[in-house]
């Protein structure tokens, strides 16, 4: 992220073994599915509030649609830490959060604002490039939050 950020506060390391093991099960079911493994690691950024609840709670698709939803009403990650650094307001101190998660994106196809879901034999739905939108809670796991200015 050349020139977006002045300094690396912290990186956190995230542990919540609940959602850990629901993330494990159902890559466990994407790998046999798919012969092969689709988990990537992927960037969401988002407000401090919203990463205090991503800790507790996991990525909720509940909150789907509070930045936009050009590719489906999903969890929006990104291969493109620049791109995931619009989404990630400052706090009063300046200070921004920043995901790299694990994401299963499985079988992708290009998606739409329409989608409220992922179309029926897809896992997930991306822009083709560097956007991929989740459809199920367990289908990412926060792994570490990166704090900056």
């Amino acid at each position: 992220m050349k020139g977006h950020y002045k300094r690396l506060i912290k990186i956190e390391r995230i542990q919540n073994e609940r959602w850990f093991m629901q993330y494990l099960a159902h890559r466990a079911d994407f790998i046999k599915r798919l012969n092969k493994d689709t988990e990537k690691s992927l960037y969401h950024g988002c407000c401090e509030q919203a990463a205090n609840l991503i800790i507790e709670d996991c990525f909720n698709r509940s909150f789907a649609g509070v930045n936009g939803t050009a590719f489906g009403v999903g969890v929006y990650f990104s291969s493109n830490a620049a791109y995931s650094h619009h989404f990630a307001k400052p706090n009063s101190s300046g200070e921004r959060c920043m995901f790299l998660a694990r994401v299963l994106v499985g079988k992708t196809t290009v998606g739409n604002a329409l989608m409220k879901t992922r179309p029926l034999g897809y896992d997930s739905t991306t822009d083709g490039k560097h956007i991929f939108v989740t459809y199920h809670d367990a289908q990412a796991y926060a792994e570490y939050l990166i704090t900056y200015k």
